[in-house]
């Protein structure tokens, strides 16, 4: 006897459909899975038999030939074994069920029967909607994440495999299950920059990145605020509307990152990984390829504390990503492509000990020291990051000064109104923000007056800035102009932008 069923496979961050075929046939008691599995694929026809015996069905005894199609697609993790399971029950006659291959079935079996939550079940219930299938029958634990598309899918969160069972034969009915609505996504509770004294220089900065996308880099000596104000960050950003909220945690979902029972994430990713991750862990990929720090920062914030201390080697790759906004990881059978529409947002000091800048300290590195320190960031990467701006030591006076400075919500309210300006500026192109626009985009957005070319000429004569350098100015000062209200850029929003080019005027000196 010959069964079908259809379950999933992750490439990248897209799930793609695999047919789970089984033919019962006498011979060799056993199951032999075929179709490119890895190892806990392999495994599963252990887990599936025990899992059958516990459930009080039958293990038939007979040979179970297991393809997984297409071949020359890699299958691996434990879901596959929910769809083994019920085709040698539709196989040898336990059950009956028309309707199986209306579903896509996926799910991790225990010994006794149980179903354990899997990765993936977002990209699923996605491909389950763009392919016209009925629904998707997953573990309960999943039943929250795949709940996004109930309004499009079935979706039946089983307990076990008799559940499961149960389902495609028609003797369980499908459970209400409320969903994670745009509508309902809440803010939640961040760090508030009025925390963060003096330093108003580098918050301005900061709500200019925010607000536009941008890049930026701070430099000052230990205990200036600029850990303390890229961790504000995420409260001064826009939150996530649906479309990003879907792709953020579609990729959290494959890389095993959702907490129990969570369903759309809310708000905007903040990673920050430490210096010594391996290219894997920031780029993506591995032995096993799963997105890295890059793609879990998709849409959100990427933080390198002490950018100096990460390899040389590490820092370039961020190059490419930073401009196409994806990652491609290329091996010799395939290739898998990781979003990665990230700020990066980098912190370092003037020198290696750290006293460079503090006027109260002495710094005793040597030149050559400084200079070796400060070139593990290449003028390649320097030119890619918007700003730079320095924060200095603060003094006594500033920081007992009893007069907060603004709230997250009141620097936020600006910000979300200077992206509302750019999602209207915008409409109908695939530019999402000013960061990202397109040399067309310069163009038409970003003229300037006569005095405002004047400024620019001689700005990229004395400093010596690349054809990159020139257009971030223009992003930026188009970025100052939104926050003003601004429809045209003006000469005052093109002088704060140079002025943020801190290193090209220090390598100009």
């Amino acid at each position: 006897m010959l069964s079908k069923l259809y379950s999933i496979a992750i490439t990248g961050v897209e799930a793609e459909i695999v047919e789970v075929e089984l033919d019962l046939s006498g011979g060799l008691v056993g199951i032999r899975i075929v179709g490119l599995p890895d190892n806990a694929v392999r495994e599963s026809a252990d887990r599936v038999k025990s899992a059958l015996k516990n459930s009080q069905y039958q293990y038939p005894p007979r040979k179970m030939v297991v393809n997984l199609a297409p071949a020359e697609l890699k299958k691996e993790g434990a879901l596959f074994d929910l769809p083994i399971a019920l085709a040698i029950l539709l196989a040898s006659e336990q059950i009956e069920a028309p309707r199986a291959g209306d579903y896509l079935v996926m799910g991790e079996l225990a010994l006794d029967g149980t179903l354990r939550p899997v990765k993936g079940v977002l990209a699923a219930a996605i491909i389950a909607s763009q392919k016209n299938f009925r629904g998707l029958i997953v573990p309960a634990a999943n039943a929250v994440e795949a709940a996004v598309l109930a309004d499009q899918i079935e979706i039946f969160p089983a307990r076990n495999l008799s559940e499961a069972a149960g389902f495609i034969t028609g003797e369980l009915g499908r459970p209400e299950i409320t969903p994670d609505c745009s509508e309902e996504l809440q803010r939640e509770h961040h760090l508030c920059f009025s925390d963060v004294r003096g330093q108003e220089h580098v918050k301005r900065a900061l709500e200019i990145a925010a607000a536009g996308g941008h890049n930026i880099l701070m430099m000052g000596p230990p205990g200036s605020g600029k850990t303390m104000s890229a961790q504000r960050l995420p409260g001064i950003l826009p939150q996530l509307n649906l479309e990003e909220s879907l792709e953020v945690t579609k990729i959290y979902s494959i890389a095993g990152e959702l907490a129990p029972g969570q369903g759309l994430l809310k708000d905007r990713p903040f990673r920050t990984p430490h210096h010594n991750a391996s290219p894997a862990g920031l780029i993506g990929g591995g032995t096993i390829p799963r997105p890295g720090e890059l793609s879990l920062a998709h849409n959100g914030v990427l933080f390198l504390d002490e950018a100096p201390e990460f390899s040389r080697t590490l820092l370039e790759t961020l190059r490419q990503p930073l401009e196409d906004g994806q990652i491609t990881i290329s091996r010799a059978a395939s290739s898998a492509r990781y979003p990665a529409n990230i700020m990066l947002v980098l912190s370092m000091n003037m020198c290696p000990c750290g006293k460079l800048g503090d006027n109260r300290k002495t710094c005793r590195c040597t030149p050559n020291q400084i200079e070796r320190y400060t070139a593990k960031l290449s003028g390649p990467l320097l030119d890619r990051i918007d700003l730079h701006i320095e924060a200095p030591a603060l003094h006594y006076n500033e920081l007992r000064a009893p007069k907060k400075g603004e709230t997250s919500e009141v620097i936020r309210a600006r910000v979300q109104n200077a992206r509302d300006i750019q999602q209207n500026r915008f409409t109908g192109s695939t530019t999402p923000v000013n960061a990202r626009m397109l040399p067309s985009d310069i163009e038409t957005h970003c003229a300037l007056p006569p005095e405002g070319e004047v400024l620019l000429k001689a700005a990229v004569d004395n400093l010596g800035l690349s054809a990159r350098a020139w257009s971030r100015i223009l992003k930026v000062a188009r970025t100052i102009a939104d926050l003003a209200g601004e429809e045209n850029i003006n000469i005052e929003h093109l002088s704060e932008a140079i002025q943020y080019r801190v290193l090209d005027r220090k390598n100009n000196l």
